[in-house]
């Protein structure tokens, strides 16, 4: 079973939390894993929370077993847990908005994606690889009920326990409560084909599939 630490906060732990108004589950238009439609990228971390060591290893396996072209396995990873000095010189290269939200984090991870096969060679979908690795990452995070955010300027990743609102900038706040929207699906299919000589099947709902409530309204 999942744990869910940012949505049971200790005692001495944050007690407004953004969710406790608005929800911020994906309103899918296709019935999703909860997992999936519950993933969002908060900017307020709990500047004091620490996620335990088996739960930092779980969310670095799934990482590891992610799909991999050949087996190569180019993902590689810089592990920064706070008030360590790796994780003071990560935040340092951070700008704007992302260097404001991170500092709260319980751990800062480098993505790397190791290149070269050999002297001659490059392996050209390591990119591709280590994309899919962060994604395991980031939605065996939100299964353990911690929080991930995607960082800018360079291939990181800000993981912790979702923050009290309170301590959030206006500006991060309001960042933090804008709606929640994608592309219709339509427009990221390029090419959607079928057999001419084939009916298209009929969307059904999976048994293990929910489709999340409408968001609330924040007034």
């Amino acid at each position: 079973m999942p744990r869910h630490p940012s949505q049971t906060p200790a005692k001495d732990g944050p007690t407004n939390l953004i969710t406790n108004t608005l929800s911020r589950a994906a309103h899918t238009a296709s019935p999703l894993l909860p997992v999936l439609a519950g993933r969002w990228s908060p900017r307020g971390f709990y500047p004091t929370a620490l996620v335990d060591e088996a739960t930092l290893t779980t969310v670095l396996e799934a990482a590891r077993w992610a799909p991999s072209a050949s087996n190569m396995q180019p993902t590689r990873f810089i592990v920064a847990r706070r008030g360590s000095d790796s994780f003071a010189k990560i935040h340092e290269t951070l700008m704007g908005f992302n260097k404001a939200g991170a500092n709260a984090a319980s751990v800062l991870i480098v993505n790397v994606a190791t290149l070269p096969i050999d002297v001659t060679r490059e392996n050209p979908w390591a990119r591709y690889d280590l994309g899919q690795a962060v994604a395991h990452l980031t939605i065996q995070a939100q299964h353990e009920g911690l929080h991930t955010h995607q960082l800018g300027g360079f291939d990181g990743t800000a993981l912790g326990v979702l923050g009290d609102v309170s301590l959030l900038s206006p500006e991060l706040l309001e960042r933090e409560s804008a709606p929640r929207t994608r592309k219709p699906l339509v427009e990221l299919l390029l090419v959607n084909d079928w057999s001419t000589t084939s009916q298209r099947p009929a969307a059904r709902a999976r048994p293990d599939t929910v489709t999340p409530q409408p968001r609330q309204v924040q007034t």
